[in-house]
């Protein structure tokens, strides 16, 4: 697997972090209930998009 591949699973999965904890944050500090649902719901995008990514890669390193 290139270096490349491997920077982009790491950042897909990074940024579904990042997202599901400013959204916890927001409801646990008692924010805005339409912010909390706008980041849930990039959350599930960017769920979506680093399976995605993985899949790829993992495709890509089987091929050789």
């Amino acid at each position: 697997m290139s270096l490349f591949t491997q920077i982009l699973a790491a950042a897909a999965l990074l940024a579904v972090a990042v997202v599901l904890f400013l959204g916890l944050a927001n409801m646990m500090r008692g924010g805005s209930a339409n912010r909390s649902q706008q980041l849930m719901r990039w959350r599930v995008v960017l769920q979506g998009l680093a399976i995605v990514v993985v899949i790829v890669v993992a495709w890509a390193a089987s091929r050789g």
